[in-house]
């Protein structure tokens, strides 16, 4: 941690807590009121046809935005100081492609699980992660990398 004129610098985003926490504790809210008030709609065949394949889908994407992170040579973690922009694979195409894929893997898990708790449940995530973590993020990389990350953002979609 370096230390400015008024103290110490954090050379971080600040997020309100680290997203996998955020999509985990969404999730397992979403199992509890399905553990109260169960409610069934798929049957079993549909239920992992639909869901296990859209699960597997989002953790590759998220294994492929790994490998951008590591090779570019810069954190992944958001607590930790982003060297470098990664601005090619599935971050030409998102922004946030690990969060997209975690959207997605809560939406399998709904599917694969058959709850449909998850499904609103998303509705509060997305805005802790749109205002705790996203602006944050954005906001800390401005801030870091100025006009190339303006141009990047201006060129890149948030989500999809």
């Amino acid at each position: 941690m370096d230390r400015g004129t008024n103290g110490p610098v954090k050379d971080s985003p600040g997020v309100a807590a680290p997203p996998p926490v955020i999509y985990l504790t969404g999730l397992a809210l979403a199992f509890a009121l399905d553990w109260i008030w169960p409610v069934a709609l798929l049957p079993a065949a549909v239920q992992y046809a639909v869901g296990l394949p859209v699960i597997v889908l989002g953790l590759a994407a998220i294994a492929l935005a790994f490998r951008r992170f590591r090779r570019a040579g810069t954190h992944i973690e958001p607590y930790k100081p982003t060297t470098a922009i990664v601005t090619d694979g599935l971050y030409g195409r998102s922004r946030n492609p690990i969060y997209v894929a975690m959207t997605g893997i809560s939406l399998g898990i709904a599917v694969a699980a058959d709850n449909v708790w998850v499904v609103p449940m998303l509705v509060p995530i997305l805005v802790v992660m749109r205002y705790g973590v996203i602006a944050r993020e954005e906001r800390y990389l401005e801030g870091k990398f100025g006009d190339d990350y303006r141009r990047y953002k201006a060129a890149v979609r948030r989500w999809l």
